[in-house]
């Protein structure tokens, strides 16, 4: 048997930024025009000499990690806003390994692997199976520590004694729900109070006890929706008579029909929708539950009611993520009447002179609402 030689000191420091794609590299890093010859499974699982110089995937920052059908991994190049680079790791196979055997029929599922949760969405592509795994915050981030101006951080803060919906509308992957869990456990840690989540799957570790600084205690019970059953969960969440509720998508005409029934009866609730604005923020949920056979009208009113907040939010920059925000704020008390549910009533929803007339009160240090 004849072992290579070990390779200089200068070349394994560069292996460790740039992955090797020599052709004893395994495929998983190396796309192939034309179909690979076959390779035996036991040298796809065993890492070459170049390869155990790597960090292991624990070691190495990134948000989300996209395994191809071909068994190619790719992570954010970090150069551009939404570059990709191939990526490298000894382990890469026991990741995707691990991928295929915590599939259990669900699309979307989270899975344990080294120290870290991942969110997990399969995909049959035409090609065969593709996975794209979102990495888990070890622990829930400080509000005050996601780039958040102060002054909307603080607003938002103000309504933990209110009841309503507070909605965060955006794109995918773009911090709806870290900014949403933040807000609850920061309600928890200050009012207290028993929470009840809704989530597919949970993402962030909420479920716990939490101390207030009142001395008082707050409660955090997560639970994985079943068959999609999101409106059942909501159901059971209002029969558990929870302070807080946090819905962790409306993707559902049920749920939406749900979710306003449950912010119009004395809940604080905390739900994320995909939009592109504001406007669609809140036309979305309308639409939602006027196709759950509730009256459009109906609903533009049960949304006028319960409505606290809607904060649209993206992350733009490179290394360094930034949120762009646009926020607008309805009046906590429901006696007190309200520009934004107003216009929500009327059905044509433009909140454009109303949120900037908001922000400047807050850059200014004025109070929203005299009453609150």
């Amino acid at each position: 048997m004849i072992f290579a030689p070990k390779p200089p000191v200068e070349q394994a420091t560069t292996t460790m930024h740039e992955p090797s794609v020599s052709p004893s590299t395994p495929q998983v890093i190396q796309e192939v025009p034309q179909a690979a010859p076959m390779v035996p499974q036991q040298a796809l699982e065993t890492p070459s000499y170049e390869e155990s110089l790597l960090p292991r995937i624990d070691d190495v920052w990134f948000s989300d990690i996209y395994f191809t059908p071909e068994r190619i991994a790719y992570v954010h190049d970090k150069q551009s806003q939404f570059g990709l680079k191939v990526f490298d790791a000894p382990d890469l196979m026991d990741f995707h390994k691990a991928l295929e055997e915590n599939f259990q029929g669900a699309s979307s599922y989270s899975m344990h692997y080294g120290t870290s949760t991942y969110r997990v969405e399969r995909i049959k592509t035409v090609t065969g199976i593709h996975y794209t795994a979102r990495r888990m915050p070890h622990h829930i981030p400080d509000i005050y520590q996601l780039g958040i101006p102060e002054p909307l951080v603080n607003q938002l803060l103000s309504l933990n004694t209110a009841t309503g919906l507070i909605l965060f509308g955006g794109p995918t992957g773009m911090g709806k729900t870290t900014t949403a869990t933040s807000l609850l456990k920061t309600y928890l840690e200050t009012e207290g109070g028993f929470a009840y989540t809704i989530e597919d799957p949970p993402e962030m570790p909420l479920d716990g006890v939490y101390q207030t600084k009142k001395k008082g205690l707050g409660i955090c019970k997560q639970t994985e929706v079943v068959n999609q059953n999101w409106d059942g969960g909501l159901r059971s969440a209002l029969r558990s008579r929870p302070r807080y509720i946090l819905v962790g998508e409306i993707r559902t005409a049920e749920t939406a029909s749900e979710l306003l029934r449950a912010a119009t009866s004395g809940h604080l609730v905390i739900s994320t929708i995909h939009a592109n604005n504001l406007e669609d923020a809140l036309n979305s949920v309308i639409k939602y539950a006027s196709a759950a056979g509730m009256n459009e009208e109906l609903a533009a009113d049960l949304l006028a009611r319960g409505i606290l907040a809607v904060v649209h939010q993206k992350l733009t920059g490179t290394v360094k993520l930034i949120p762009t925000l646009h926020y607008c704020f309805a009046n906590p008390n429901p006696l007190e009447a309200d520009q934004m549910r107003m216009i929500i009533r009327d059905g044509k929803i433009n909140l454009a002179t109303l949120m900037e007339s908001q922000m400047a009160k807050m850059i200014q240090g004025k109070p929203l609402f005299k009453s609150f």
